[in-house]
């Protein structure tokens, strides 16, 4: 496969031939009581309820340096201590450990080439767009192919899981977009069995792990091995312990490209050792150091987002196991579903391996902040520096300057799981432990403190601090009177989304007008507009349409920080409220929030990456008319789609109307959900090629124009002035016989909400 860089590679060596291949600056000794931090969190983890217990091991240099097990293995139906030896369900470890891995064997063995399209090497594969994708665009994830094709697919064996699977269609073009897809790694080991006539664990036993003496790794683990292995959840009834929990590896008989390894922390140690050591490892090489450094070595979009190696994540939103501290762009790593992960820094010689079975015993745990929490103490640990961050959000602000802002306050605190610091620590917590103050109640929003409901929430009580959360999306959506007895201070902390719909800036909105009448004061704890704070765009919502979905005159689009806002807010709808906004520092109008060195989470269920954020004021808008935008999918907002509708023919003719940095293809999903749950909805995938140049608003009517054209009173529109909020921009829509045209009516309006938003821009 390197047949084309053989003289470049060749003169590297002779040139650098005393240079190692991982160089790692001088570091301190590790300090183990850093440690003891790490420590703290997991067993805050486990008393919370997020895991049942860990393992937790970390190399430096050649050496284990730290290796300890915390909590349970099992809590159900007898509980059994957590030991460093227990083998825990993978998951998508498997990805990189097992199917990335035999792939590059095969290529250093010279029987593929990563170049290669897929179908050279399976023909049947070859049908519906898929012709064209090479081996390479799987291991990057970066093939077009849907993330998870549906259950029902794999139900009926392994050959027609395979059938199913060729007989897919494109979601997006081939390399322009990061899929994280299932489905890629499982072409991926099939590929692997096919050219080897053996099954993909068979390969990857002989050709890794008993080169490297990892003992405890294999798809589905023997008998006299269950009394070590973490359970996971119950199916059917049994809980599953040995077996493996994702269901599509489960139909494929156990052994897929995608899931089914189980393994133990030392094995993925010395599988971290192979990588850092160039391939081999106690003189058994697996790999040669041309393809672990090609293997490693970050990718990116052309839009600079989606950086990963192959089979490796390097610089994605899924990137939590780095933490803030290990390089980004330099370390790699991978997580499981199940609560796996691991990360690789070749610079400093050295890996975290955290394995947790978060879904045992009723599939409800989360390590998202544990996992980024315990990389940054470890990293600490190790000797590594942080680096200046890009952006410090209010709470960083307010924390790294003693909270004097708050000094003797008694503090309400509106947030949410959003409410975090650089280092994952929720703002509650932070608040709550502040010596110079004192957090008396909490507030939440629409979904709840956790971000995870999408129904009416009640009131509740937060585990940890034991204060009373109060919702503002149950029996009322400000707070009363009654609810501030006891408080001189709102203090809010929620990450907004860029859109007038977007419900968290009402609640921001009402709270001060509230606070406004109960001369209480009001600090805005500042975060990023993660669309960009440049874009104004869409027509402004008419005053007698104002709802908790458009709080005020505002366009679709305001370019505004929830901090910015809340200024506006204050001075145009005079709410006389004693407003303190904590600003961020590092934080410029033009970033994009993959620019911002913070970590994404999701602010709500469906808002799960930044090109959903993007496109969200677009498909928003058509919510609630009779389509689904994807909710029950695994992409929603970038799906949408309706039984009714003729997705080749909108794609056609969406793709005809050549809307800037946006593209159109046919798709077909079932939602497991919301709309139109258990049916088939055809509908168009919607492919972000240019997020600069997106034009959201007139994208979301260009989609409904398209729609009236092709499926006339089929596609209830009237449902759409709800969230568009402005009825001559909706006339337009109906009558214009060119959605270019559409725009023309709110271009002023919206250069006048502008000039009025230009008085509350803090940031450059």
């Amino acid at each position: 496969m390197f047949s084309r860089l053989l003289p470049a590679i060749v003169a590297c060596f002779l040139l650098c031939a005393c240079v190692p291949l991982f160089s790692a600056k001088p570091q301190a000794a590790f300090d183990t009581a850093r440690m003891a931090e790490a420590d703290q969190v997991i067993n805050a983890a486990i008393e919370k309820g997020d895991i049942p217990g860990a393992v937790l091991l970390v190399g430096l240099r050649g050496e284990t340096v730290y290796h300890k097990a915390y909590g349970h293995r099992a809590i159900e139906p007898a509980k059994i201590a957590m030991t460093t030896d227990t083998i825990f369900d993978l998951a998508s470890l498997t990805k990189v450990v097992s199917t990335a891995t035999s792939v590059m064997v095969l290529a250093d063995r010279g029987k593929i080439a990563l170049t290669d399209p897929v179908a050279k090497h399976l023909s049947e594969f070859g049908t519906n767009g898929k012709e064209k994708i090479t081996i390479e665009d799987l291991m990057l994830h970066r093939g077009g192919l849907i993330a998870d094709n549906h259950l029902r697919d794999y139900t009926d064996g392994r050959q027609r899981a395979w059938e199913n699977i060729c007989g897919l269609k494109l979601v997006a073009p081939v390399g322009t977009k990061l899929i994280y897809t299932d489905v890629g790694y499982i072409v991926l080991g099939e590929l692997v069995e096919r050219i080897e006539g053996k099954r993909l664990g068979h390969f990857a036993r002989e050709a890794i792990y008993e080169p490297l003496g990892m003992k405890d790794t294999m798809y589905k683990p023997a008998p006299e091995r269950k009394p070590r292995i973490a359970p996971t959840e119950k199916r059917d009834g049994q809980l599953l312990v040995g077996e493996v929990h994702d269901p599509r590896a489960y139909w494929l008989e156990g052994v897929a490209g995608h899931a089914g390894l189980f393994g133990t922390a030392d094995d993925l140690a010395k599988y971290c050792w192979m990588i850092l050591r160039g391939g081999e490892l106690n003189g058994k090489r697996v790999l040669s150091k041309e393809t672990v450094k090609s293997m490693t070595r970050v990718r990116y979009l052309p839009d600079g987002t989606g950086g990963r190696g192959y089979g490796w994540d390097v610089d994605t939103g899924h990137s939590g196991p780095r933490g803030a501290i290990f390089p980004r762009g330099a370390s790699f790593g991978h997580t499981g579903f199940t609560g796996t992960s691991m990360w690789i820094d070749p610079e400093s010689d050295s890996f975290v391996i955290l394995l947790t079975s978060r879904l045992h015993p009723d599939g409800k745990g989360d390590t998202l902040a544990l996992r980024s929490r315990v990389a940054t103490i470890t990293a600490e640990a190790i000797g590594l520096k942080r680096e200046t961050p890009g952006v410090m959000t209010g709470i960083d602000v307010l924390s790294r300057d003693g909270f004097k802002a708050l000094d003797g306050r008694k503090v309400a605190l509106i947030t949410n799981h959003t409410g975090r610091d650089r280092a994952g620590k929720r703002t509650v917590d932070l608040l709550f432990e502040a010596k110079n103050l004192k957090l008396v109640k909490l507030f939440s929003p629409e979904h709840g403190l956790f971000g995870k409901l999408d129904e009416k929430v009640g009131h509740t009580v937060d585990d940890k601090t034991k204060l009373p959360v109060l919702s503002l999306y149950g029996d009322t959506r400000k707070p009363t009177k009654e609810m501030l007895e006891g408080v001189d201070t709102i203090v809010f902390d929620i990450q907004d989304i860029g859109c007038r719909f977007y419900t968290y800036i009402s609640t921001l909105g009402g709270a001060m007008e509230e606070a406004g009448k109960n001369n209480i004061r009001v600090v805005v704890l500042d975060r990023p507009n993660p669309i960009t704070g440049l874009r104004v765009d869409g027509p402004i919502s008419e005053m007698e349409r104002s709802s908790f979905v458009a709080y005020r005159p505002m366009p679709l689009v305001h370019g505004m920080t929830v901090g910015e806002l809340a200024m506006l807010f204050n001075a145009e709808d005079k709410l006389n409220c004693d407003l303190h906004v904590v600003k961020m520092e590092g934080w410029k109008r033009s970033m994009w929030w993959d620019e911002t060195a913070l970590t994404w989470v999701n602010p709500s269920p469906n808002m799960r990456n930044l090109t959903q954020a993007a496109i969200y004021p677009a498909i928003g808008l058509l919510e609630y008319s009779n389509i689904s935008v994807g909710r029950g999918t695994d992409q929603p907002f970038e799906f949408i789609g309706a039984p009714w509708i003729d997705g080749v023919r909108l794609a056609a003719g969406l793709n005809e109307l050549k809307l800037p940095g946006v593209r159109f293809v046919p798709i077909e999903f079932t939602p497991v959900s919301s709309k139109f749950k258990d049916e088939l909805c055809k509908g168009v995938y919607v492919t972000l090629t240019d997020r600069a140049k997106f034009e959201p608003t007139r994208t979301g009517l260009s989609i409904a124009w398209q729609l009236v054209r092709n499926h006339g009173r089929a596609f209830e529109t009237h449902h759409m002035l709800r969230l568009l909020c402005d009825m001559e921009s909706y006339e337009a829509m109906m009558a214009a016989s060119d959605p270019a045209t559409i725009s023309q009516g709110w271009m002023k309006a919206a250069g006048e909400f502008a000039a009025v938003r230009n008085k509350y821009l803090m940031y450059e």
